[in-house]
């Protein structure tokens, strides 16, 4: 991708103890813009070039970078960049569809390593569990013990509250009812014992794009994913937000309008439902849909009707979302092929220049690049987030404010001569002794005992809302101020 469009984050923190968070943003850096010298990082990062030279060393140590080939100038020794170590990190994601379900390995870079996936007429809590388990053992079957121990987690995307759309994807209500008494993360739980978090399905696409598409080039966008049900995302600020509940971006429950003027929602006006209902009436099979790969050619005439319909509502859509928030682009990505997502987005615009859009300031309608696998590889890239990159609306984030608070009490019950280099060191003891006993406490009753960043493979599975568990290495409050006892004046060295 090209660099010029990528945009920039926060820049990092000098000041002791906040290791954990540079060392995130580092990495988060490395994935965003790709194989960095040291010199340009700490540009990048607002750190200076011996806390970056620290870090790198530890992270490579620890496996997470690697190095790459040197780049020789017109003067002085050779840069070295650092990347991220594919083998690094390793996560599972599973997407549960309306049509479908995916299990899928991707790496510290994105790739996938392996996939699995099933198509049923509609999801059963027993078919995605045991299809679950299954790809679990076959995956680990195909995979090195080493690669296997660096798994962080499994992430899993499911549409919010399932069980609502048991007309629309034709299950008998009684049955799929079902999903309604199911803790999907505790399910999930009990086939692995590698930490869970959960998302909604919609939500996960937008990660995917936001992480490894084109959501790089912009601060603030709209996403919406057209699946056999339209959902979305919301990126504020470089950072997607999820939201109280964890369903910010429910896009597909804005309001439409029916043939007759009744209320409709964007899901019944916009979804590739619409197109299985018109594939139905003209006897074709619509199994090809959800088959990979997706080869549409067969229903081109349809396809082309669909599209002329589903664009005219993306558009009004999409002007809805931006009289709320002042959205600099649109994107839009799908259980669709290329061609197909490339028609829409040029119909989309159109649609956009034929609309009233006074008062607003229109948007750019762009393509998403991910595709189909969105979800999953979204549901995937949860668990990475969570331990070892950053974004700003995560719970690690909302952690680090809680922290600050309570050191506030701290730093106003000492004496008032300490100077704030003494302060900190002494309210980080302070923090350390209260909270210490009660951390681990808290690390036992979950089973979540993780070294270097990985989980402990005789743990069990978290909660979605049990991720707030940090690896105590990483834990900024139990490591003193970074340095390198190979280096005494803890000098960097030249890249």
């Amino acid at each position: 991708m090209d660099q010029s469009v990528v945009r920039a984050l926060s820049a990092g923190v000098n000041q002791s103890g906040v290791r954990n968070h540079n060392e995130r943003l580092l990495l988060t850096i490395l994935q965003r813009h790709g194989p960095l010298p040291g010199t340009d990082l700490a540009r990048i990062a607002g750190l200076s070039p011996q806390t970056v030279s620290v870090i790198l060393r530890k992270l490579e140590n620890d496996g997470l970078l690697e190095r790459g080939s040197p780049v020789r100038g017109k003067v002085g020794k050779p840069s070295v960049p650092m990347g991220l170590a594919a083998d690094g990190v390793m996560s599972l994601g599973l997407k549960i569809g309306r049509r479908s379900a995916d299990l899928l390995l991707i790496d510290f870079h994105g790739t996938i390593r392996q996939q699995l996936q099933i198509t049923y007429a509609y999801p059963l809590p027993r078919t995605v569990f045991m299809f679950l388990a299954d790809g679990i053992a076959k995956f680990r079957a195909k995979m090195r013990p080493e690669l296997f121990d660096r798994l962080c987690g499994i992430g899993v995307a499911a549409p919010f509250e399932i069980w609502h759309w048991a007309e629309l994807v034709g299950a008998p209500a009684e049955e799929f009812q079902r999903w309604s008494n199911i803790d999907i993360a505790a399910e999930v739980a009990s086939c692995t014992d590698l930490p869970v978090s959960l998302v909604n399905d919609a939500t996960a696409g937008c990660w995917a794009e936001h992480v490894y598409g084109r959501g790089k080039e912009f601060r603030d966008y709209a996403y919406f994913f057209v699946g056999a049900f339209v959902g979305g995302g919301i990126v504020l600020n470089n950072s997607v937000y999820e939201g109280q509940q964890g369903n910010a971006g429910a896009l597909g429950s804005l309001r439409s309008i029916g043939p007759q003027g009744e209320s409709l929602q964007l899901i019944d006006t916009a979804s590739i439902h619409l197109l299985e209902t018109m594939l139905t009436k003209e006897g074709r099979p619509v199994a090809d849909l959800w088959v990979q790969p997706q080869d549409w050619t067969a229903f081109t005439a349809l396809v082309d009707a669909w599209i002329a319909q589903t664009a005219l509502e993306l558009a009004k859509a999409s002007l809805s979302t931006c009289a709320v928030i002042d959205f600099e682009a649109i994107v839009i990505d799908g259980a669709f092929p290329a061609d197909v997502r490339t028609k829409l987005v040029a119909q989309i615009r159109m649609e956009v220049d034929r609309q009233d859009t006074r008062g607003l300031k229109v948007p750019r309608i762009e393509e998403g690049t991910v595709g189909e696998n969105a979800r999953a590889i979204g549901a995937a890239s949860g668990p990475i987030f969570q331990h070892f990159l950053l974004n700003t609306n995560t719970g690690h984030q909302r952690r680090t404010t809680d922290l600050a608070a309570q050191f506030a009490g701290v730093f106003a019950s000492l004496p008032s001569q300490m100077t704030p280099d003494q302060a900190a060191q002494q309210g980080t003891k302070h923090h350390t002794a209260d909270r210490s006993g009660a951390k681990t406490d808290r690390v036992a009753r979950r089973g979540h005992d993780i070294q270097q960043g990985f989980p402990n493979r005789g743990s069990k599975c978290v909660r979605d809302d049990d991720a707030a568990v940090e690896p105590v290495r990483r834990d900024p409050l139990r490591e003193p101020p970074a340095r390198d006892d190979r280096d005494p004046d803890n000098r960097a060295p030249k890249d």
